[in-house]
C-alpha cells in the first residue's frame, strides 16, 4: 500500500505475511513502522479491499530480493556442510594471527589513556573528542570492535554529561583490565575467555552455541524488549543495522536470558515478542562465566501472559553485583525491581526504593508516561542497567502495564 506522509511522496509500505517481513520507504527506525501496522489492520478488518493484481515494481523488487537472500543463505549452508572443515593447525594460525593484530591495537590504546591520564582527564575538551573517533577506528582496524564502540560513545559524553570525567576514567580502567586479560589469556578459565573475546567483539559461531551451548528447557516470560539503530561500519555503505534485545525469565529456573538480533537494512526481524507472554522453549547460553546471552534451541508453544515475579531490591542488587563480578565487561545488566516509584527531581527521573534512589535514563515523554501510569504509586519495573543509569523497558501493577515509554 502507498500512504500519504509529510513528504511529497507517499510512503511505500510492503508487509510479507510469510515472514511476517516488513519494508516501507518511510525515515523511522521502528520495526514494523506504524504504516506497516496500519497495512496490517487494514487486512485484517477489511479483507475486501485486497484484490489480485499486478504488483507494481517496487513490491515485485522487494520480494525478489528476499528470495534471493534466502536461496544464498540456504548455497552458504549447503557449501558450508559440504567444505572439508579446516584443519586443527589451521585454525590455531588464524586464531595466532588474530591475536596478534589485537595485541598491536591494545599496545596503541594502552599508550593513548596514558597520555590523557598523565596529562589529566578534566583537562580533555570537547575539541578533542576527535581524537576518540580516531582511536576507535583504530581499535577497529585492530579487529576488537567491541571495545571500539564503547570508546566512541566515552568520547561523546566528553564536555557534555556532567559527570564526564569520571566515565572517561570508568572506560580507561574497563579497557585496561581487557588489555590486562589479553596478556595473560591462556591462564584463564575456558568461561572468562569466552567473556573477554566477547568484549573484543570476536563473535561465536551460532550453530557452535545450537550444539554445544548449556540447555535449559523452561516457560520464558518476555520481560522486556528494546531496540535501536547501531552506528556500524555497514552504516557507511546505506545499510541501515538495528540491534533487538530481549529479555527473558525462566519461571522455574528464575535464569535470566538474551536473546540478541540484528536487522539489516530495514529487513525487519524473523521473529516477535510479546511483553508479559510466556514462551514454553529450550534456550543453548553462550558460553560466559556469568551466561546471560542464549539463542533458542525448540520453541513448542505459547502461554498464557504471565509477567515474572519479582526478588526484594537487596537480592537484586546482589544478583546484579555478582554478575558484574563474574563478567567485568558486561554493558548491560537486566535488573527487575519490585516496589519501586519514579519521580521526577533536579530536571531529571529518579527511581525510589527503599530509602535510595537511582537515576533514570528516561526522556520527558516516556517518563512523564511512567509517572502518570505509577500515580505515585509502587510499580514493578524491569530495566537495563549500564553501570550509571536504569533504562525502563517495562512497568506493570495491577492496573496494567507501561512498556517503552507507551501504556498498554
Amino acid at each position: 500500500g502507498e500512504c500519504q506522509g509529510s513528504g511529497s511522496k507517499p510512503y511505500q509500505t510492503q508487509v510479507d505475511l510469510a515472514g511476517p517481513a516488513f519494508r516501507c520507504s518511510c525515515p523511522s527506525r521502528k520495526f514494523p513502522c506504524k504504516h506497516g501496522l496500519a497495512l496490517l489492520l487494514i487486512r485484517c478488518n477489511e479483507p475486501t479491499l485486497f484484490k489480485a493484481t499486478d504488483a507494481p515494481a517496487w513490491v515485485t523488487q522487494w520480494l525478489a530480493s528476499r528470495v534471493q537472500k534466502q536461496e544464498k543463505a540456504e548455497q552458504k549452508v549447503v557449501e558450508k556442510a559440504s567444505a572439508p572443515p579446516p584443519s586443527p593447525q589451521d585454525i590455531e594460525k588464524r586464531e595466532s594471527r588474530r591475536w596478534q593484530t589485537m595485541q598491536a591495537g591494545l599496545d596503541q590504546l594502552q599508550l593513548w589513556m596514558a597520555d590523557h591520564i598523565e596529562r589529566g582527564i578534566a583537562t580533555l575538551s570537547s575539541e578533542q573528542r576527535e581524537g576518540f573517533q580516531t582511536m576507535a577506528a583504530r581499535l577497529v582496524d585492530a579487529q576488537t570492535t567491541g571495545l571500539s564502540q564503547r570508546l566512541k560513545d566515552t568520547g561523546e559524553a566528553v564536555g557534555r554529561a556532567p559527570n564526564w570525567p569520571e566515565r572517561v576514567l570508568r572506560t580507561f580502567g574497563t579497557l585496561q583490565l581487557v588489555a590486562d586479560a589479553v596478556a595473560q589469556r591462556e591462564a584463564l578459565p575456558a568461561p572468562a575467555q569466552a567473556d573477554l573475546k566477547t568484549a573484543l567483539g570476536w563473535a561465536m559461531d551460532k550453530a557452535d552455541v545450537l550444539a554445544s551451548g548449556e540447555l535449559l528447557d523452561d516457560d520464558f516470560t518476555v520481560l522486556g524488549v528494546a531496540m535501536q539503530p547501531l552506528d556500524v561500519t555497514a552504516q557507511s555503505r546505506g545499510s541501515k543495522v538495528t540491534e533487538r534485545r530481549v529479555w527473558l525469565q525462566g519461571q522455574r529456573s528464575g535464569r535470566r536470558a538474551l536473546l540478541l538480533d540484528f536487522s539489516y537494512g530495514g529487513a525487519g526481524f524473523d521473529s516477535a515478542w510479546l511483553v508479559g507472554r510466556a514462551y514454553a522453549m529450550g534456550l543453548r547460553f553462550y558460553p560466559s562465566a556469568s551466561p546471560l546471552r542464549a539463542v533458542v534451541g525448540e520453541q513448542r508453544s505459547a502461554q498464557v501472559d504471565s509477567l515474572a515475579h519479582t526478588r526484594s531490591v537487596p537480592d537484586e542488587w546482589l544478583a546484579m553485583a555478582q554478575r558484574c563480578a563474574g563478567n567485568p565487561w558486561l554493558p548491560l545488566v537486566p535488573m527487575l525491581l519490585a516496589q519501586v516509584t519514579p519521580a521526577y527531581h533536579n530536571k531529571a527521573w529518579w527511581l525510589h526504593m527503599n530509602n535510595s534512589a537511582v537515576p533514570l535514563r528516561l526522556g520527558d515523554e516516556p517518563g512523564w508516561l511512567l509517572a502518570a501510569y505509577s500515580g505515585g504509586q509502587h510499580v514493578n519495573l524491569f530495566g537495563e542497567w549500564d553501570g550509571e543509569q536504569l533504562t525502563p523497558l517495562t512497568a506493570w501493577s495491577s492496573d496494567g502495564v507501561w512498556r517503552n515509554g507507551e501504556l498498554r
